[in-house]
């Protein structure tokens, strides 16, 4: 392993208060709340009404680009491995395409990566890309339109070409419905180390899995970088009980000496007593989720004592964090500062943290 790495990550923890193995006793905070871009500038649901959910392609270079011009901390996006061993950026499971009227799938790990990059606009010009199609969660495929288009990449391209400044939240992407042998995650997850270790320089990097057996793995195979544990913390249910809870998740981090939790943040307010339980386990916890734009739903967060939000309103949610919980001016009066935020008492709080379940039922 490159013994090179170390130094500048031992830092990141220190300044991000992310935690490492080395400080598992030492109780951190982190000195900021994390703003992290959903798949780049935000992810791509086809049927929306809300032209903001169409702008750029998810997951893709520009879109990349485009949200690390804001004032957010992280990128989030989903990797995959091809079948010949390249590290790619892509959500789904399967490629929707459509030839001679006939619409086909195909896995992206069972494509090599030039099979993989042929979808979508192609770099080299007057070439055609094959059609790109994408299924609804109620089942119907549509065209992959956007209003700003853009290739498919892959994790060295995305070292490579995004700015710097900005850090990766790398999602270990494995398919719900198979049962992955341990030699075949551990394969694909060095496969995947090994483009981080070579291209991520001083670039501030955390990885995070729904697969619980590759959060472990990758945590075991590297001391570098930081592991959190992906889940819907019970709003949806699977066969592996470690994925269906909060408390479940706090044993799959302790038990493999990861540094935090990311939840489907309907689970966090539906259950808001785990967030001091994973707070006393020495976690970190940030959120994803369709609440995450809306900006007193992130400022509630930050009240609670959560780290950090995913957001797919990058411009929004970044400046109104920014307005929310910036530092008080120099100069400036408690009164100002007052008037900038929402501000409710310590009773009120507690009042709303009982009130949301009930809210977020119907």
């Amino acid at each position: 392993m490159n013994s090179m790495i170390m130094i500048p990550f031992f830092f990141f923890f220190l300044c991000l208060g992310l935690g490492s193995e080395l400080n598992r006793g030492a109780s951190f905070r982190m000195p900021k709340f994390l703003v992290i871009g959903h798949r780049g500038h935000g992810m791509n649901v086809l049927q929306s009404s809300d032209p903001r959910m169409k702008a750029i392609k998810e997951n893709s270079i520009l879109s990349f680009n485009s949200a690390a011009k804001f004032p957010i901390d992280f990128i989030e996006f989903d990797v995959q491995v091809t079948k010949d061993d390249c590290p790619v950026i892509f959500h789904d499971d399967v490629i929707l395409s459509e030839e001679n009227g006939t619409v086909y799938e195909k896995r992206a790990t069972d494509l090599s990566l030039a099979e993989f990059l042929s979808y979508g606009p192609q770099r080299e010009a007057g070439k055609e890309g094959k059609c790109l199609l994408r299924k609804t969660k109620d089942g119907k495929i549509l065209k992959w339109n956007v209003e700003t288009d853009d290739s498919l990449c892959t994790l060295q391209e995305a070292f490579q070409k995004v700015d710097p400044s900005v850090g990766f939240n790398i999602e270990l992407k494995f398919d719900d419905n198979i049962v992955y042998q341990q030699d075949h995650l551990i394969h694909v997850l060095q496969v995947i180390l090994q483009v981080v270790f070579e291209y991520a320089k001083d670039r501030p990097i955390l990885f995070s899995s729904f697969q619980p057996d590759a959060a472990q793995h990758v945590r075991k195979l590297q001391n570098n970088y930081p592991v959190f544990f992906l889940t819907n913390g019970g709003t949806e249910l699977y066969s592996d009980v470690r994925r269906n809870s909060l408390e479940e998740a706090i044993k799959v981090c302790l038990e493999g000496g990861l540094q935090g939790i990311v939840s489907e943040i309907k689970a966090v307010f539906g259950n808001p007593g785990a967030v001091p339980k994973i707070k006393e386990s020495k976690l970190s916890l940030l959120t994803y989720g369709k609440l995450n734009n809306v900006p007193e739903a992130v400022y509630m967060q930050h009240l609670m004592g959560i780290d950090g939000v995913i957001v797919d309103f990058v411009k929004e949610i970044s400046q109104a964090v920014f307005d929310m919980i910036k530092p008080a001016k120099a100069g400036g009066s408690e009164e100002d500062e007052a008037k900038s935020k929402l501000q409710f008492s310590q009773q009120e709080l507690s009042f709303l943290l009982k009130l949301i379940p009930e809210l977020i039922q119907h």
